[in-house]
């Protein structure tokens, strides 16, 4: 849509509809803030109680619907398809509305409401990641990387490099340009970054800032030409190990990985439907999974859309399988073992050396803990703000705080939360 807007800006307009499957998507607040995250600039419509919805006979997500400017609805189609594609008919429609001058062409503009927090050092960080006293933050809503040093109480960042920011745009080189970056993993003198809005992984030179992508085009994978030439789609998170790096193709379903020296991409687990299904890694299938882990020989992966965390074998001949969720529709705020604990689209993952799993249970505001040999999962803090990013230090969990803009430092033994200072 947003390329639509670009290409028409004065003959169409967009109205987003958002009709809710978590009821944490149905506030209000929530919806302002993931709009001005991703950069939305038409209105938007809570539809909590899916009356647009049904008025329109929508059945699934996403649903274009098209008006033509007496009100008619003159097209519907679901599911997601290329702005090209879309070009003809929308011409068509155009052509014809010219022909009745019903048409009045000119620019629409939208004024965006505040955030229910106001920007810091920090806009809606998404993914931060330590290597001992090394940090890295991913600052997605300044489209940024910040790269620095821990004090030795690991309260305190020095920042000492900021790559990227502020133009939303995809450029390697000297002065790198990222659209919305996220997963983050260090290896040695590098910095491996998973720009999910270029479609891109960027390797970064920890000593000369200098940026070269790794894997990806720029562009979007949506057809066999498209995978063809190398392209991704919304990568998300990363996990670095022996030479390979995995990433969490949130996108189109799938766990992929890169090779870092020849820098071949290509899918490792997942068959790209958009389920909840165990088996081996052509059979399964993941639900937009954007957080990811490496444990020894094993991947954990936070499952957002089926609100499950699975735990993935690294070897090709192994498989998935699911420790907590039961399905697409089935979560909610629930401490329990196995399939009776229930989640809300968590977006992180990481293991403590006592080899428990820590959750961000984003949409519930939440830490969690998850045993793996028992299946069992405790809630450990309240009061996030829709966190998204993880990390395991000695004594600290470094946590990105998404919506409150900052990156929170949990003290691991007492469990008292402050904020990161950034210098």
């Amino acid at each position: 849509m947003r390329e639509l807007e670009e290409r028409y800006p004065d003959a169409i307009a967009v109205v987003g509809v958002h009709s809710g499957k978590y009821t944490t998507e149905r506030e209000t607040s929530r919806i302002r803030d993931a709009s001005i995250r991703l950069g939305a600039v038409h209105p938007t419509i809570n539809d909590r109680q899916f009356r647009v919805w049904r008025s329109y006979a929508v059945r699934a997500w996403p649903t274009l619907v098209a008006v033509d400017p007496r009100g008619a609805v003159v097209g519907m189609q679901a599911g997601e398809f290329t702005a090209d594609a879309l070009v003809p008919f929308i011409e068509r429609v155009l052509a014809d509305a010219r022909s009745a001058l019903t048409l009045v062409d000119g620019p629409l503009h939208f004024g965006a409401e505040p955030t229910a927090l106001p920007f810091g050092v920090l806009a809606f960080p998404g993914k931060v990641a330590i290597d001992g006293r090394r940090i890295a933050i991913a600052d997605s809503g300044h489209r940024r990387v910040l790269v620095g040093s821990l004090d030795e109480r690991g309260t305190r960042m020095r920042v000492e490099r900021t790559i990227g920011g502020p133009a939303a745009t995809y450029r390697d080189g000297a002065a790198p340009a990222f659209v919305n970056p996220q997963g983050l993993v260090f290896d040695r003198d590098r910095l491996y970054v998973a720009d999910a809005g270029s479609h891109t992984v960027r390797e970064v030179s920890l000593q000369s800032g200098v940026t070269r992508t790794l894997a990806g085009t720029g562009r979007q994978l949506r057809t066999a030409v498209d995978e063809a030439q190398g392209a991704l789609s919304s990568p998300w998170d990363l996990a670095f190990v022996d030479g390979t790096l995995y990433l969490a193709m949130a996108g189109i379903h799938q766990l992929w990985r890169v090779d870092v020296a020849s820098g071949r991409a290509a899918v490792f687990s997942g068959s790209g439907a958009e389920e909840l299904h165990d088996g081996p890694h052509g059979e399964a299938a993941f639900a937009q999974p954007m957080g990811l882990c490496v444990a020894d020989d094993l991947l954990y992966v936070a499952d957002a859309e089926s609100s499950a965390i699975r735990v993935v074998d690294r070897d090709e001949h192994g498989g998935v399988r699911t420790l907590v969720g039961t399905g697409l529709f089935d979560f909610g705020d629930v401490d329990a073992v196995g399939d009776s604990a229930r989640l809300q689209h968590q977006q992180a993952v990481a293991r403590a050396p006592d080899g428990r799993v820590l959750v961000c249970d984003s949409y519930n505001d939440t830490l969690r803990w998850l045993d793996p040999a028992t299946r069992r999962v405790d809630t450990w803090i309240r009061g996030f703000s829709e966190p998204s990013g993880l990390a395991i230090g000695d004594d600290i969990v470094y946590v990105a705080d998404t919506n409150a803009h900052r990156v929170a430092v949990v003290d691991v033994r007492s469990g008292a939360v402050s904020t990161l200072l950034i210098e």
